[in-house]
């Protein structure tokens, strides 16, 4: 298997030349400044007995420190931009696909209602991502391939590679977008072109229809940022399931056991530190009172009821 650290797409060698650049000339510098600072201090030492000297107007000395910055800055900005520039020339026949990052997974649309929760592309075909964000801000890095895009909601952007390496390896996501941002991963798994036509003949089609009003609702007003819909614990417990649930809250410091019904979820987003669920804490949650209407707490109870809150 490749690893993170090989250049595994076509893009990656400007990366990788541009990078050994600019860190060489860096610690050339550093190594030469040390040895300076080095031996200043050794030779200018009171113990020589050397009376200190101030020079000024050194026109030769102006020019050298002021010329070879500048040569060496051209020239990092030479090797960045040949590195960058191929990163926004997309081929005409590259293959499409969508990449969706929302809180906190990735998913990759092959069309047709085709869609994968890691990324597997074909050996040697370039490859579009357009980039997609269902809520927040995220950013998809393919550390291998050595690209990096921003995905913003409501802004178009895109990335492209053509990978030149098989084997598996990692997509992270580098802009924070909430509590569990350092575990929205995923793969690029790339294949041969005949394994490739064969996995995606073989991809079910997502289910299809209108998302639910009620998560719509969940959504909109940030709950997914502290409540999860697959189980994981963050700021607070899980929605996974919860209709028709036992669970122990606190109330007035006493610890009771009440069911997950439908007065239960409307007094949880209206008066949300009345029953706190056992193991989280109180005061995270401000009422909804002001922010929701009595129509879309039902729409949120009915969410949960018939789609999101089934065991």
């Amino acid at each position: 298997m490749t690893t993170m650290f090989s250049g595994a797409s076509n893009l990656a060698e400007g990366v990788d030349r541009a990078f050994i650049f600019i860190f060489a000339t860096a610690f050339i510098f550093l190594i030469g400044i040390v040895a300076l600072i080095i031996y200043i201090l050794i030779h200018f030492s009171r113990k020589k007995n050397k009376s200190p000297q101030q020079f000024s107007g050194n026109t030769k000395l102006e020019i050298i420190w002021t010329v070879v910055p500048l040569i060496l800055v051209l020239i990092m900005f030479y090797y960045g931009w040949v590195g960058f520039s191929p990163m926004r020339k997309v081929p005409a026949d590259a293959m499409q696909i969508k990449a969706i990052g929302k809180m906190w997974e990735w998913n990759f649309d092959y069309g047709n209602g085709k869609i994968s929760k890691d990324l597997v592309v074909p050996l040697n075909r370039n490859v579009k991502m357009n980039l997609y964000s269902a809520d927040v801000n995220h950013s998809l890095f393919i550390p291998a391939f050595r690209v990096k895009e921003d995905v913003i909601p409501g802004y178009n952007n895109y990335l492209w590679f053509r990978p030149i390496s098989k084997g598996t390896f990692d997509i992270f996501c580098t802009e924070y977008c909430g509590l569990a941002h350092s575990g929205m991963t995923a793969k690029v798994i790339v294949v041969d072109s005949l394994e490739f036509n064969k996995w995606l003949a073989d991809l079910k089609v997502a289910a299809s229809g209108p998302e639910h009003p009620g998560l719509a609702i969940i959504k909109a007003n940030a709950c997914l940022t502290c409540h999860s819909l697959d189980g994981t614990k963050i700021i607070g417990p899980s929605l996974k399931g919860i209709y028709g649930t036992k669970r122990t809250v606190v109330t007035n410091n006493t610890e009771r056991e009440v069911v997950a019904d439908d007065e239960y979820i409307k007094r949880s987003i209206l008066d949300p530190n009345a029953d706190v669920v056992k193991g989280f804490n109180k005061g995270l949650m401000q009422s909804y009172k002001e922010t929701l209407k009595a129509e879309d707490i039902d729409k949120i109870v009915d969410y949960f009821k018939t789609a999101g809150g089934q065991k």
